[in-house]
Order: structure tokens, then C-alpha cells, then sequence
């Protein structure tokens, strides 16, 4: 890996665009019950014409800072686990202006949609081990918080029977899902539905609250004073049709593409600038599980519909949506269509089902290559194609502009997930079992793992800096974190929502690193917040 000398830092300052001089600014401070300062609570201002927000933490002295922010009416409020402060609302600003709002905290009471994933693993009830309901925890477990989302939005803010559960888990796998990925089997929806009626059913056993748990005390998150300088701007997604929007990536013109999975059925254009939404929906209602969508060079997007096993170009212009059916392999197996990229030839490929799968837009065909559950999916140098296999075994793959595949084996067993290709031609890796990042030089054939706090670190997405600092989610810790590959290095920063929900980042022209949060219907970017006397620091 290029490590970029101090000069070269200095000028890439604008990886994650800290606030500018420019626009209104929202500062202050947050106290605890106790009057003292308040570390860690998120400060979010929320433009209530656009729906646009900002959320920033405050620091060891309890003090926060908004900047940035247009001319617009605000709210703002407090999200502090386990406390409550009353909101501040029809905050009029104009260009430039600056206010100062304080806040108090109240103790309140801790909700279980405020836990993170692998929190509710460990709290949620429990069954007996030589009892066979154990198996439905396990399915539960197993099944819906390792696939589209995890508990908290979508569980643990009903109270439902078990017909009520049992309608939702058949909408999920009938409708929402269409039987992507292998059809849910009754048996499994009766082991779901079980489990669901147990921990979130009338007559649920676990408490009110919880904080009334022994274990929570020690499962609760603590982060270090540095991670007090991360800020999120969030764009709302304003729909609810699917499973909300899986990622966001930048065309040539500065717009964002938003593949909206499940019965969504749309590519959505995001314009940044005024957070306007622009939907193309597909002809038709069945469920299409658009999964991935990325732009191409001659202004098309290019997208897939995983439960369909197909791709699709849209014309922006025109509006147009051609879709291409990926055709069986030579032994008759359908193959899938998962994540999508754009190579530099026009070329599309897919991962997905049994086999890679590579479609020439000259010749309308498919060609596929031999590497089971493809995942993760980018454009390498010098023509090469690269591609996680989701598998505890799997391989880092390679398919090279000559169409030669090569299968490169991590030393852990640990589920290579997504990756990247770094600028100096390696690649980066989420080993989402494993817990570890993985680094993979193609010139030396060496793999070089890092190890990551957890427990359960379970990385998701992945992304690369350009201060060549590697970023990745933390699927059950529901956290952002940032890996320093000189040191081995790693900062926890908190996330604004119990759930993270992240699954790919992208880098803008201006080098703002873009997620999709599916389970809070958010589009967004992060940035260093720590601006000492309005002076935007460097990226560390």
C-alpha cells in the first residue's frame, strides 16, 4: 500500500469534506442529570423542508458543533440511550447565521429497539437448551439477523400475536423476498414465527426495559474520546414499499444511484444538493429484489434484480428499462444476479448463484465462470474483475481482461463478504465470521490479516480513503470503524441509529465516503467534525 506523505494529507483534507467556513452553525452543549458534561450524545438538526440531517456527538466537555447547514427551519433534538431532553423546534436560520441551543439530559428509560444487534443476541429471551423451542432461537438467530435486517425497527417495536407474526413472516418470504436465495420452507416460518411470538408476543417474559437485565451493564458500549469527531449527513429515503434503499453510488454529473431492494422495484436518482428524489420504477409489481445499481460511463445504470436472476440498463433520459434474463449454466443450474459493476470495456458482471457471470452488451450473451456464492464484486486494475465467495471456504477470485480465473484462499475460514481494490493494486476485504479485515497482494500471492475488537466484529461493508485508511461496518456492534493499516489500529465510532444497516460505500468526486442505512430508509456520508476555531483540521 502508497501511504501518502504529510503534504499529500494535507491536501486530501477533504476526504470526508469537514464543515466549511460557509453556512449556518448550530453549537452548544449537552449535561447529564448531574449538571456535568455529557460525552457521546448525538445533536441532530433535521431541515424539517427537506428532511435533510446532520448528527454530530458531544465531545468530553459536553460541547457540539453543526456547521454547514443552509438557510432553512430546523429542529433539534437528542439521542442519548436512556434519556430523554426536550426538542428544539421552528429554529429559523439564514446564510451564515449562528446559534447556540443547550441541552439537559432526563433519565429515561432504555427501549430494546435502542440495542445493538449482538446486544440482543445476548438479552433477548433464551430458551433451554434440551428444550425444542431452542431450535426456533436458533432459526431466528441464524436466519433473520444475518440476512436483510435485524431486529430493532422491524420486531421490537410490535407487540404482536402469533397469526400477527405469522402474516409477517409469510409477506417477508412470499412478497418482500419473491424466494430469493432459495425458497423459506413452512417448517422454517413456524420456527421464526415461534421465536418471534416468544421475545416479542404479548406474553413475552423479558422486561419492560433491558436496563432491568444484570447483563446489560456489561454489554453496554463505551467509545474513546476521538470517536467523538465523526458527524453523519442523512438524506430520507421517504418510501416504504421494500426494504429501503442497499447503497448509493455517484455518476459523472454529481447524482447518486439507489437500488431499492425488495418489492421496492425502483432505481432512485438522489440530486445532493437539494435531496430531491427522482424514481424510475419497473414495469411491473411482482417482487424484482433490485439489489445493486451502479452507473456507467456512457450515462446508463446498470442494475440487478436478484429475485428474478436477471440485470437490467436504464436510460435515464428516456426512462427506458431493458432487462436480460441470465441464462442457465451448461448443466442446466440457474444463475443469480446479485451485486453489479461496469468494467472499463462496457462490460457487465454479477455475482450471485453458483458462478460469476459476466454479459456483453454488443452480443447480448452471458459467460460464466466457476466460483460458488459470489458476493462482494469490483473493478480491478489493468482489466481484472475481483469477487468475495460468501462461504466459510471461500476464495478471493480473480477474472483477468483475457477471461483466466485464479481462486486465492484467505488463512481464515472466516466468510470473505465485500472488498476493494486499493491504489496500488491490492485488495481489501470484510471477513464477516472470521472478524477480521483481510489484505491480499495479487503480485506476492500473501494474504495479511488484521484482528478487530468485538466480540462479534462481523464486517460488512468496506471502503478505502484516500488517506488510505480502511473503513468498515460492524453488522452486529452496529458501529463505523476505521482501521489504521500501519498500526493495525482501530476507532469504534458510533452510529446514529441502533442498526446500521450498511452493506457497500462508495467515494464521491469530492471524496465523501456514501452508504445506504436499508433499515432507517437513509442515504448518507460522514465527515471529521473537529473544526478548532472554525479551522477544518486534516484527516488523521
Amino acid at each position: 500500500m502508497r501511504l501518502a506523505n504529510h503534504v499529500l494529507i494535507a491536501l486530501a483534507s477533504a476526504v470526508f469534506i469537514v464543515s466549511s467556513l460557509f453556512g449556518a452553525t448550530i453549537t452548544g452543549s449537552v449535561k447529564g442529570v448531574d449538571g456535568k458534561p455529557f460525552t457521546g450524545a448525538f445533536v441532530i438538526a433535521e431541515n424539517t423542508q427537506n428532511k435533510v440531517t446532520t448528527n454530530v456527538l458531544s465531545d468530553a466537555q459536553g460541547r457540539y458543533h453543526i456547521g454547514s447547514l443552509p438557510a432553512a427551519i430546523y429542529s433539534v433534538r437528542i439521542r442519548a440511550i436512556g434519556y430523554t431532553s426536550d426538542p428544539r423546534t421552528s429554529l429559523q436560520l439564514s446564510a451564515d447565521q449562528r446559534a447556540s441551543i443547550d441541552f439537559v439530559l432526563q433519565k429515561g428509560v432504555v427501549r430494546w429497539s435502542d440495542l445493538t444487534t449482538f446486544q440482543g443476541t445476548q438479552l433477548l429471551p433464551k430458551t433451554k437448551a434440551h428444550d425444542l423451542s431452542k431450535r426456533y432461537q436458533d432459526t431466528f438467530f441464524t436466519s433473520c439477523l444475518i440476512s436483510c435486517h435485524s431486529f430493532q425497527g422491524q420486531m421490537a417495536t410490535k407487540t404482536w400475536n402469533e397469526d400477527r407474526w405469522r402474516t409477517a413472516v409469510r409477506y417477508m418470504r412470499d412478497v418482500i423476498m419473491a424466494g430469493e436465495g432459495g425458497a423459506m420452507s413452512d417448517e422454517k416460518v413456524e420456527d421464526i414465527v415461534s421465536y418471534l411470538t416468544t421475545a416479542f408476543g404479548p406474553s413475552s417474559p423479558k422486561p419492560r426495559s433491558p436496563e432491568e437485565l444484570p447483563e446489560y451493564r456489561s454489554l453496554a458500549r463505551t467509545f474513546s474520546p476521538r470517536a467523538m469527531d465523526i458527524a453523519y449527513v442523512e438524506y430520507d429515503f421517504g418510501s416504504a414499499k421494500g426494504l429501503g434503499p442497499w447503497s448509493a453510488v455517484e455518476d459523472k454529473d454529481g447524482m447518486f444511484w439507489i437500488p431499492y431492494y425488495g418489492r421496492g422495484n425502483e432505481v432512485v436518482r438522489l440530486n445532493p444538493k437539494t435531496a430531491e428524489l427522482t424514481r424510475f420504477p419497473l414495469p411491473f409489481a411482482k417482487t424484482a429484489g433490485i439489489h445493486s445499481a451502479v452507473p456507467a460511463p456512457d450515462g446508463s445504470v446498470w442494475f440487478t434484480e436478484a429475485a428474478l436472476g436477471r440485470i437490467g440498463r436504464l436510460n435515464p433520459g428516456t426512462r427506458e428499462i431493458v432487462e436480460y434474463q441470465n441464462s442457465p449454466l451448461a448443466d442446466g443450474r440457474h444463475t443469480g444476479t446479485h451485486t453489479v459493476r461496469v468494467d472499463g470495456k462496457g462490460r457487465v458482471w454479477s455475482s450471485g448463484g453458483p458462478a460469476i457471470s459476466m454479459f456483453d452488451p454488443l452480443t447480448k450473451e452471458f459467460t460464466h465462470f466457476d466460483v460458488p456464492a459470489t458476493y462482494g464484486n469490483v473493478v480491478g486494475q489493468n482489466g481484472d474483475e475481483w469477487f468475495t465467495s460468501f462461504r466459510d471456504d471461500g476464495p478471493i477470485a480473480r477474472v483477468t481482461k483475457d477471461g483466466t480465473l485464479s481462486k486465492f484462499y484467505p488463512p481464515t475460514k472466516g466468510k470473505p463478504q465485500r472488498l476493494q481494490v486499493d491504489s496500488d493494486g491490492t485488495i481489501w476485504f470484510s471477513e464477516r465470521v472470521g472478524n477480521k479485515i483481510g489484505h491480499f497482494d495479487p503480485k506476492t500471492g500473501t494474504f495479511k490479516e488484521f484482528d478487530l475488537p468485538g466480540p462479534s466484529a462481523s464486517p460488512y461493508a468496506i471502503g478505502i480513503d484516500r488517506n488510505q485508511m480502511v473503513w468498515y461496518s460492524s453488522h452486529e456492534q452496529d458501529t463505523l470503524n476505521r482501521l489504521d493499516p500501519r498500526t493495525g489500529d482501530v476507532i469504534e465510532y458510533p452510529f446514529p441509529h441502533a442498526e446500521i444497516s450498511m452493506r457497500e460505500f462508495f467515494i464521491d468526486s469530492e471524496g465523501r465516503m456514501w452508504y445506504a442505512s436499508s433499515d432507517n430508509n437513509k442515504i448518507g456520508y460522514f465527515y471529521f467534525n473537529d473544526i478548532p476555531d472554525g479551522v477544518p483540521n486534516t484527516l488523521r
